[in-house]
């Protein structure tokens, strides 16, 4: 029984990194757009993340004395990928980020304040904006507020694609147990990944039954639009290329304790396995070498040892976490005091004790960490872990958190064009439908190839995003379509 029938220039499923920026592009070229979004707030993934977008030629590059071009990053980025990447997309985002991107995202009222090395870069290339991910799509979300043809409606999630004549004409909606019809000319699904649906990713990457593995997206990655887009004939690419991490704890609340909690937290902190043995440099946590790294261990779990100082800055990536865009402190303690997987102790020895490590090695390697700082080193000795963001642990209490991996990103998902349209098996367009962001593998439907480089997930999404709502608002009858500027002079 359809509740209420609406119609819109542009409809787009999903409030996230892809479909904030969609409902900008059909807003500025003056069509209407309702963005379903199935949370009780808008930010998705994009939000929960740490915000760092791959961009090349910055201001931020320059003060740095770094001279980056897009035909660089290009040739990491294939080289990374493992030779699997889409590269006309990929090429596509790369000459498009200091404009389209950077700038774009600062007249949003975003802030570039850093960047970070990441593995398979050969330069700084990583630009963190103010608060993480948070922030960047605060300044997003603010700014599609402020646009009076668009309609945000939280708490409403997309239910099935709506075809007339071979066209997508709309899509259903669930609100409040209530069935909506949205009519619209055109339809833009930004519906995130996949990975908060743990039968989906086993089921695509079945070698990872073995391991425990936790759900790593938002709330709403459930696949909802892959299965709207299969069902339609779009076609669906490398769906089995999923980054997985290990940075995260389960979520006691969780009643099937499914979904793992992202944790950041300062650089000090250590990883140990069960033989009491640092395994890798914490320093780098990507999945590429990170994850690998963990999984190799008996058994396959670890250790992150931090001490009071350490904890009193972590940063859990959850919206219960937060008040707005600020932590909250006191259910972050609320986390470390309840949950099964953390330990607390007064002491180191106490600690090692607790968690059941060797304790003789236990102890020796995390004295030779308080030794580097003692002796002055710029750098830890075992991996050559940066050392001028870290401490000594000398500060009680002592925790340790145990990790496990999980499914974060998707690198696979519905093939597009360079206009965002999806496409069929016979790589035709679907008329009226388009797709961005994590659903599309952030635009072609594989734009990393198996691996990527860190910040070619975000930055792509926010850039398709654009990329789809200027068509879609285009196919409407508003505006030129995506009218970009590339890098190059």
């Amino acid at each position: 029984m359809v509740n209420s029938i609406l119609e819109f220039d542009v409809a787009i499923t999903g409030g996230g990194g892809a479909g904030i920026p969609a409902a900008i592009e059909v807003g500025r070229a003056g069509g209407t757009a309702a963005v379903l979004e199935q949370g009780e707030e808008c930010g998705g993934t994009a939000a929960i993340s740490g915000g760092g977008c791959c961009i090349v030629g910055t201001p931020l590059q320059k003060s740095h004395g770094i001279e980056d071009t897009p035909d660089l990053a290009f040739e990491d980025w294939v080289k990374w990928g493992g030779g699997s990447a889409d590269e006309v997309w990929a090429r596509y985002y790369l000459e498009h980020t200091l404009h389209d991107l950077y700038y774009w995202a600062e007249k949003c009222g975003a802030k570039w304040v850093d960047m970070k090395f990441q593995e398979g870069n050969r330069v700084l290339r990583w630009h963190r904006p103010e608060n993480n991910g948070l922030g960047l799509m605060t300044a997003l979300i603010k700014t599609a507020e402020s646009m009076a043809n668009i309609k945000i409606m939280t708490g409403t999630g997309a239910g099935k694609l709506l075809t007339k004549n071979g066209r997508v004409v709309g899509v259903t909606a669930i609100s409040n147990n209530e069935t909506i019809e949205i009519f619209s000319k055109a339809v833009v699904v930004a519906t995130g990944g996949f990975n908060s649906n743990l039968d989906m990713v086993l089921e695509v990457r079945p070698e990872f039954q073995k391991f425990r593995v936790m759900e790593g997206s938002g709330f709403g990655a459930k696949g909802i639009g892959h299965k709207m887009i299969k069902e339609l004939g779009g076609y669906l690419t490398h769906m089995d290329h999923i980054w997985f991490y290990v940075y995260a704890t389960p979520d006691y609340r969780d009643p099937q304790q499914r979904r793992g909690l992202v944790f950041r937290m300062t650089p000090g902190y250590i990883w140990f396995n069960q033989q009491g043995k640092r395994f890798h440099n914490e320093s780098i946590t990507g999945g590429a070498s990170a994850t690998p790294a963990l999984l190799a261990q008996n058994p396959p779990h670890a250790w992150a040892i931090l001490d009071h100082p350490m904890t009193a800055k972590m940063d859990v990536a959850d919206p219960y976490y937060r008040r707005g865009d600020v932590i909250d402190h006191a259910k972050v303690q609320e986390l470390l005091d309840n949950s099964p997987y953390i330990r607390k102790a007064d002491s180191l020895e106490e600690l090692g004790k607790k968690i059941e490590v060797d304790l003789a090695s236990f102890l020796s390697e995390i004295k030779e960490y308080n030794d580097a700082f003692d002796k002055g080193l710029e750098t830890e000795p075992k991996f050559g872990k940066s050392l001028k963001l870290s401490k000594k642990f000398d500060t009680p209490p002592y925790y340790a958190i145990q990790l496990f991996p999980l499914a974060r990103k998707n690198f696979g998902g519905v093939k597009t064009d360079l206009r965002c349209r999806v496409l069929n098996k016979h790589f035709e367009p679907i008329p009226g439908l388009y797709a961005a962001g994590e659903v599309s593998g952030m635009a072609g439907g594989h734009i990393n190839g198996r691996n990527g480089l860190e910040g070619t997930m975000l930055g792509p999404s926010v850039f398709s995003g654009r990329v789809a709502g200027a068509w879609a608002a285009h196919e409407a009858g508003f505006g030129p379509g995506f009218v970009g500027k590339p890098n190059r002079p």
